[in-house]
């Protein structure tokens, strides 16, 4: 199920062929089996992910399909605000914190029909370009563990080439979607600015991000 590509198993989904539940348990199980080798999530919510993607078969049987990505699994870098939920931003000063609201990008993808598995490792504070993290374990690249995977994405760069994932949000104020892209050998995007809500996003730098 993970070797489909996001468009094939979202067709999947949509047609019936594989539940979203499938999905996202596949998804789930991947991270739990062999992310120790890589440290590329910071952290998920497997009942909470679980119970979403049910809910999406549910409304599929109805014949109800909330959008494109109806049932996908997703998961995001750690700096994607989402009420209630945590958010590190790759820090320890910021382990407990809890947004009251939730990204606009990332909101339009939920209301897409994606389930989000949860945070992905990330520079702290999205600072450097190798995607190392002092305070929750250095990211590691899927295709050589001894090399890093590009940052400050990090862990949506490796979680996606690993195959954890289907895709993930980054972000890029200097590179930072690019280089985990190119370094992990996958596709990654710079949306043009203004293009792509950055409500309920980290800030870096406002003329960049």
């Amino acid at each position: 199920i993970l070797d489909l590509s996001m468009t094939e198993v979202a067709t999947a989904i949509r047609n019936g062929d594989v539940s979203s539940y499938a999905v996202t348990k596949a998804a789930l199980d991947a991270f739990a089996m062999k992310d120790a080798a890589l440290n590329s999530a910071i952290w998920l919510e497997r009942e909470s992910a679980l119970e979403t993607a049910d809910a999406c078969d549910k409304l599929r049987r109805a014949g109800k399909i909330l959008g494109p990505l109806h049932g996908v699994p997703l998961a995001h870098k750690d700096m994607y605000y989402k009420a209630g939920k945590i958010s590190t931003c790759g820090s320890r000063i910021r382990k407990d914190y809890r947004p009251s609201y939730t990204a606009t990008a990332l909101a339009r993808l939920e209301a897409a029909g994606s389930v989000t598995l949860g945070g992905l490792n990330m520079a702290e504070f999205a600072q450097n370009p190798t995607g190392h993290n002092q305070h929750f374990g250095h990211c590691r690249n899927p295709w050589n563990r001894d090399y890093c995977p590009g940052g400050s994405s990090s862990g949506s760069g490796a979680a996606v080439a690993a195959r954890f994932v289907f895709g993930a949000l980054g972000s890029d104020t200097g590179g930072s979607i690019r280089l985990p892209a190119a370094m992990c050998g996958i596709t990654g995007i710079k949306g043009t600015q203004t293009r792509v809500s950055r409500h309920g996003v980290m800030p870096l730098a406002f003329s960049a991000d």
